[in-house]
């Protein structure tokens, strides 16, 4: 197998340039660079090494699980396949009871509603093996139906603001984006000044003429007199509205779950903003508490990991 790029990677194993990244820089898999080529490239081993990683996310592995499986000894990649396999058998116990103890619910409304007055819940708590909820993962859980991740969907409409702006297109375009902005709003003092400052990530359209021309900006809501130096730049976002979505850093892969349910719900379709738009796609990453805990030196419990997934919607017609 020749030498494959970022970008034939990941169209190949239908996972993103940032996903393959990130398992690159949690050790998971490396990459390589040709001397006439200034992007990463990967070799028939390695490539080999991330369709396994996809396949093991797939089946709801951790990452961290998914480390010893690659790197460790044989009992120990067992044991952590062993491992899963148990927590999906107390989970799958878990969901059937909880199913069963709702048919039971449903029976007592219908053939008794002066029940659902009196002390129900004793013969629901009473029902053998009934967990108690904070057990569940639900987003992005395997176990997670998908009626009840788009019950996670919340509908918001993000108001009009200026924003001061970086893109950068090359390797680790991420973390080139995020130390620039990260300078800015430690320099500027942004979390006193505008204490409800938001920080917003998308990818914008591959430059003309570049094989893997990815890169990514940030937008960082400003007051709105507020002037930016080089090489930020201030822009002004006309805001509109959103479908959200919570994820846990990295699942970028729910992506796909957010789109289809804006093609399947008969209430809202996705908004397109037009090819004259910074973001003609208008799909945007919410890093939560960024400015926050970039102005406070990113103390060791200042960020949670959290991300919302914004993806432009309007009504359907």
């Amino acid at each position: 197998m020749a030498l494959m790029t970022i970008g034939q990677v990941s169209e190949m194993l239908g996972v993103s340039a940032r996903m393959l990244r990130y398992y690159e820089k949690e050790g998971l898999v490396r990459s390589r660079h040709r001397e006439d080529y200034a992007y990463r490239v990967y070799d028939e081993e390695a490539v080999r090494r991330i369709r396994q990683i996809v396949l093991l996310r797939r089946l709801q592995m951790p990452l961290k699980k998914i480390q010893v499986i690659m790197d460790g000894s044989a009992r120990e990649a067992v044991g952590m396949v062993q491992e899963q396999i148990a927590d999906m058998e107390r989970n799958l116990a878990s969901m059937g009871t909880i199913q069963a103890a709702l048919r039971r619910l449903k029976e007592l409304m219908t053939t008794d509603k002066s029940s659902i007055n009196r002390a129900w819940e004793s013969e629901i708590e009473g029902m053998v093996g009934l967990p108690p909820l904070e057990r569940y993962q639900l987003n992005g859980s395997a176990l997670c139906p998908a009626w009840e991740k788009e019950r996670q969907i919340r509908i918001v409409l993000l108001p009009p603001c200026a924003v001061a702006s970086f893109r950068y297109f090359g390797e680790n375009p991420e973390e080139k984006v995020g130390s620039v902005i990260d300078a800015f709003i430690r320099g500027a003092g942004l979390y006193e000044k505008k204490p409800d400052s938001r920080l917003f990530g998308f990818n914008p359209p591959g430059r003309a003429g570049e094989e893997d021309g990815y890169g990514y900006e940030n937008w960082v809501t400003i007051p709105d007199d507020m002037e930016v130096p080089a090489p930020l730049v201030k822009k002004r976002f006309p805001g509109g509205l959103y479908a959200a979505y919570a994820i846990r850093f990295p699942d970028f892969q729910e992506w796909e779950f957010l789109k289809a349910w804006a093609k399947s719900n008969g209430r809202y379709q996705v908004r397109r903003l037009g090819e004259e738009s910074d973001n003609p796609e208008g799909c945007l990453e919410e890093h939560l508490n960024w400015v926050y805990s970039a102005c406070a030196g990113w103390p060791r419990n200042g960020i949670d990991g959290s991300v919302d997934l914004l993806l432009p919607i309007q009504p359907r017609e």
